[in-house]
């Protein structure tokens, strides 16, 4: 009775102690669940005593029936085997907790999770609260650890912000190098601008200055601008490879001023510059030479010669006045009107007879036609020194009045006066721009056109210390051009053409076996290719803008 009493007992404090570790297992268990969810830092240690307990307790996975060992079916029974079983198996010394041997914990944090299973009876559990202190303190370790780690990296935080710091202070010094580079770049710019612009200035300036009458004649083997093939437009009177010239030399001299350099004529280019507009060349037989140079000249830019026309059909000869060649692709005209002194050439009654005047204050009859125009080049010097005109009896007019007798040169004058105020009234300067070509010399040797006067031996320019004469009518016409309303711009190719012997027709004005006399030569005009196209380069000089000044 005694004994069954003892036994009783004893079976009855078992199951407490049983219980009692139980639910320190279960809490435990449940806290280090949460210690694992609320710390990270401390996650490997927490789940390495997870695994430890799941070795010892079961093979099957961790869940919180293999830990406490209850189930819906367990019974007080088998706890109690389960633990007895648990600890027989258990070698001396060990703890339920302990960690495998190659964990670096130090005995006392094992000490404070452990209990001995010796066989005899066991120490008393650790109490709720002693846990709950234990597992707070070790959190809060953590947390200072954590802390003290934070602490010795926040130096490092700041080097970093300094380093970003000085990182942008390194750029903004490397933008600012390179914006002082790119300055000087830009100056160096500028200033190389600048000096273009200067020289560029200097240069135009010293063209503005440059007298490009002043020069000589230069062989160039790079002329003609065109050949005879190459323009069928070309008078008879000016051909004078057709009419049986042979030397080729007068073709290729360029004219080349003393001070400066004058661009080649560019036929496409001053197609570009005439697009849509009318050239006009109004004056005597030399302005229908230069006017025949332009039109060849201009060919040399056409692809189809077929687009080229005379809009009235006419074929170009001495015995008719005005034709009009119309570039269709350009739609642009190049025209011609013959005015031999610019001025209404008319018939009054002298007495009892009808005599051929010239009308000085009456502008020609054909003005009308050269109105509208864009470019008008205008001469006038061949006739007025003819016998009639040189004479001036009975033939120079003022309204009604017939003089007597009036000298030439002061015919002329009024006669220019009465142009110049034609072209004040009724060209407007807005659109048209005006020129007066000076007077081209003749170069009769041994008389004049119709007393045997010659120039066939010249096949050379005359060397730069010719004597020159300046002509009196060229001074008058600069004069008057002076006194203008509107701009009028002076060709003065007077002097280089003085050099230019060799560049006249002589006896090549006609074809061999004419029915006109070959005791006439023509000193006066000019074969083609020739000094005209000279005439017309300076007339191209003049019309390109500044900007496109080829200086060389």
């Amino acid at each position: 009775m005694e004994r069954q009493r003892s036994f009783s007992l004893k079976s009855t404090r078992f199951l407490v102690f049983s219980l009692t570790i139980s639910s320190s297992l279960i809490f435990l268990t449940l806290f280090s669940i949460w210690v694992i969810k609320s710390t990270p830092s401390i996650h490997q240690e927490t789940h390495f005593h997870l695994n430890q307990l799941a070795l010892n307790l079961s093979p099957k996975p961790v869940t919180l029936e293999t830990l406490t060992g209850f189930s819906k079916n367990s019974s007080s029974k088998n706890v109690k085997d389960l633990f007895l079983i648990d600890a027989l198996n258990k070698p001396e010394n060990s703890t339920l907790f302990s960690p495998p041997p190659d964990e670096a914990y130090k005995a006392d944090d094992l000490d404070d999770n452990s209990y001995s299973t010796t066989g005899q009876e066991s120490a008393p559990a650790p109490s709720l609260e002693e846990v709950e202190v234990h597992s707070n303190e070790r959190i809060e370790e953590k947390k200072i650890e954590a802390a003290s780690t934070q602490k010795i990296e926040r130096p490092n935080d700041e080097q970093i912000t300094k380093k970003k710091i000085e990182a942008p202070s390194v750029e903004k010094i490397e933008v600012t190098s390179n914006e002082q580079i790119k300055k000087k770049k830009s100056g160096a710019a500028s200033a190389k601008k600048i000096e273009v612009t200067r020289d560029k200035r200097i240069e135009e300036k010293r063209l503005r200055n440059c007298d490009i009458t002043k020069g000589r004649w230069v062989y160039d083997e790079s002329y003609p601008l065109y050949t005879n093939a190459s323009c069928p437009l070309i008078d008879e009177g000016f051909n004078c490879m057709s009419n049986g010239r042979l030397d080729k030399d007068y073709m290729k001299w360029k004219w080349q001023p003393q001070d400066c350099d004058i661009p080649r004529f560019n036929a496409t280019k001053m197609l570009d510059l005439i697009r849509g507009k009318r050239l006009i060349f109004v004056g005597d037989s030399l302005n229908r030479n230069q006017w025949e140079s332009m039109l060849c000249m201009l060919m040399g830019a056409v692809r189809d010669p077929k687009k080229v026309y005379e809009t009235h059909g006419r074929r170009i000869t001495k015995e008719k006045g005005d034709y009009s060649f119309k570039f269709v692709d350009y739609k642009c005209t190049v025209e011609y009107y013959a005015s031999h002194f610019l001025v209404h050439e008319s018939k009054a009654r002298v007495g009892q007879k009808r005599v051929q005047t010239l009308r000085i204050d009456s502008i020609d009859r054909g003005s009308s036609r050269w109105r509208g125009a864009d470019i008008l080049i205008f001469n006038t010097a061949h006739w007025w020194t003819h016998y009639k005109t040189k004479a001036g009896i009975n033939y120079y007019q003022e309204g009604n009045l017939v003089h007597p007798q009036l000298d030439v040169s002061a015919a002329f004058r009024r006669a220019l006066m009465t142009w110049a105020s034609w072209v004040d009234k009724r060209i407007n300067p807005k659109k048209t721009r005006v020129f007066f070509r000076n007077s081209a010399p003749s170069h009769f040797r041994g008389g004049q056109w119709n007393s045997g006067g010659h120039c066939r031996e010249a096949t050379q320019p005359l060397n730069g210390t010719s004597s020159f004469i300046y002509p009196d009518k060229n001074g008058m016409v600069e004069e008057i051009v002076k006194q203008m309303k509107t701009p009028v711009t002076l060709l003065n190719i007077t002097r280089l053409s003085d050099y230019r012997i060799d560049g006249h027709p002589s006896m090549y004005g006609i074809k061999p076996g004419s029915r006109y006399s070959s005791n006439i030569q023509d000193c006066s005009h000019w074969c083609l290719p020739g000094v005209p196209d000279t005439w017309n380069e300076l007339l191209y000089f003049h019309l390109l803008p500044k900007k496109e000044y080829n200086l060389l």
